[in-house]
């Protein structure tokens, strides 16, 4: 079977939700039989988003070969059950630097190079062969921004020749729009305009999925039908809704699959998507919760912590908890002494990884706080070195120790950076990057949390935990779980303490909805006891006031 092309395109303006939609699009049609493999294109200049601000951009994600990939990339992993690679990214960055490259070398046989044929034919080039390299039997390719951004202009026209080269049952448009809410009316003028710009550059949408508040009523769908030239049929509701993993359920409700295979000449072999709708019928019922406090620095921008929420969602369904989110920034337990206080009725805390200096006291205090007063923690990657920070200053009173990511010339380096980091100029792609393998030690919380002698875990980190002071932290109780094959701490984890554990690596990259990852599991479940034990000690503490 030749490959058939989705190209998802978005209007109006950005962070409509379009990772969302396009993993929920492939999740859809992989419950109805069909190989499915996504590819992402992000118009800007940047080779990847690695160096890019979580402010501006949100969390990077990392793959098992250890590229560093925009955020949607974690929708797709998830929804999907797949594992993706830098292969499955394309930025103008990277395009224009491989038509360069063979200009330099005289593959164009010395024509005057051009956006059109040449950039145009390597974008094809780029998302033919992603097909090939995963045998797909339906690609879906997300163009990153909005119909009229200059920058993706290249994009859109190469994708409009590849729909003209290998025909309508082969390459289908789905544009995602904005349906805004305004005195009580859903208005649909910012879907025609976006849809016009659209045909304006020679692409017709054959299904408009549109974004909105409250599903579509029958006269806005008419609207927009009449208007952009599509069947009523083809304009599909993506309200909001309470979870992200309910999206799949509103469109395929309101026959989404039907409508693809249909005009992509296909038709369904099979249904599992029951076992979706089973897992997110689950979901609804929940109604006991836990809260834990992410103490970070970008906490007002919470997609720069979206892996992890959705990692501590689905280790809190598999325990029949939802999981409530207390965000604490980090500069504000550093700026005011008091604020620690808002740590005190939380059931668990967790660090997350970053980088530079703003917050890092912030975050010590906070590991302290949860060390000291037997509360559930977990740190991943700058909170596990954090955490080492912190007992080898309150614990084995060695003053002033640090990283020296923070304090260069700090009298306890105990944490350091890497020796094969030191004489690297550049910084995009060059850290300690990508899925490593990790011996657990038999005997130790983590063995008992993996049940495996051996894990694999992603990386994104320069510094590590300085090997000259392991022995020492070990012999005043920090026990070093986890070691990588080529002898790096991993995990560590504290004795006679309720629940104090931390990775070196992402865990968070490797949970899904259906299969959460365990480390994240064994933290809630401690949480959930612990906020039992609370609940237990304020009603006897009571009793004994009324009595």
């Amino acid at each position: 079977m030749n490959t058939k092309y989705i190209i998802i395109t978005g209007g109006v303006l950005s962070g409509l939700g379009k990772g969302v939609t396009t993993a929920s699009i492939g999740l859809i049609l992989k419950s109805k039989g069909f190989r499915v493999s996504v590819c992402k294109i992000d118009p800007y200049l940047n080779v990847d988003p690695g160096l890019m601000n979580p402010y501006q951009h949100g969390e990077i994600w990392i793959t098992k070969d250890g590229y560093e990939a925009d955020l949607d990339f974690g929708h797709y992993e998830r929804f999907l059950d797949i594992d993706l690679t830098s292969k499955h990214n394309i930025t103008t960055g990277k395009i224009f630097l491989s038509v360069l490259e063979k200009e330099r070398k005289g593959y164009y046989l010395g024509q005057t190079v051009q956006i059109i044929p040449h950039v145009t034919d390597e974008i094809k080039q780029h998302i033919k062969s992603i097909a090939k390299m995963d045998n797909a039997e339906i690609l879906l390719v997300e163009i990153g921004g909005t119909v009229g951004d200059i920058e993706g202009m290249p994009f859109l026209e190469a994708v409009r020749q590849l729909r003209l080269e290998l025909g309508e049952r082969n390459v289908l448009f789905i544009h995602v729009t904005l349906v805004p809410i305004i005195k009580g009316e859903q208005k649909t003028k910012p879907t025609q305009h976006s849809v016009k710009e659209l045909r304006s550059l020679g692409i017709q949408p054959d299904i408009i999925i549109c974004r909105c508040q409250e599903k579509l009523n029958e006269e806005t769908k008419r609207k927009i039908s009449l208007y952009c030239n599509v069947s009523k049929e083809a304009v599909i509701s993506n309200h909001d809704v309470e979870d992200i993993y309910e999206v799949p359920i509103i469109l395929e409700k309101q026959g989404l699959s039907k409508i693809i295979l249909e005009k992509l000449g296909l038709k369904e072999r099979c249904n599992t998507f029951h076992k979706w709708e089973e897992f997110v019928e689950r979901i609804k019922r929940i109604k006991d919760f836990v809260e834990i406090a992410i103490v970070g620095k970008y906490t007002k921008v919470v997609d720069s912590y979206i892996s992890i929420v959705e990692a501590l969602k689905h280790a809190g369904y598999s325990l029949n908890h939802k999981v409530k989110i207390k965000w604490v920034s980090s500069e504000d337990l550093e700026k005011d002494e008091s604020a620690i206080n808002v740590l005190n009725d939380v059931d668990g805390i967790l660090v997350p990884g970053g980088f530079g200096k703003r917050g890092i006291e912030g975050k010590i205090k906070a590991i302290r706080f949860a060390r000291e007063n037997n509360i559930p923690f977990l740190g991943i990657c700058l909170g596990f070195q954090l955490a080492v920070v912190e007992f080898a200053r309150n614990v084995l009173n060695l003053e002033g120790a640090n990283s020296t990511e923070f304090d260069p010339n700090t009298r306890h380096p105990v944490v350091d950076l890497m020796p094969e980091q030191r004489n690297i100029k550049q910084l995009g792609a060059s850290m300690r990057l990508g899925e490593r393998k990790i011996l657990v030690k038999k005997g130790t919380l983590a063995y008992e949390i993996y049940k495996s002698e051996v894990v694999y875990g992603r990386h994104r980190h320069r510094y590590e935990v300085n090997p000259k002071y392991i022995s020492l932290l070990e012999r005043h109780g920090m026990i070093f779980s986890g070691i990588s094959e080529d002898n790096r701490a991993e995990i560590l984890e504290l004795k006679n303490h309720r629940f104090f554990v931390a990775t070196q690596y992402h865990i968070e990259f490797s949970s899904r909805p259906l299969k959460p990852e365990p480390v994240f599991v064994a933290f809630l479940k401690e949480c959930i006891n612990y906020r039992k034990w609370r609940n237990a000690v304020k009603n006897k503490a009571e009793i004994l006031r009324i009595a």
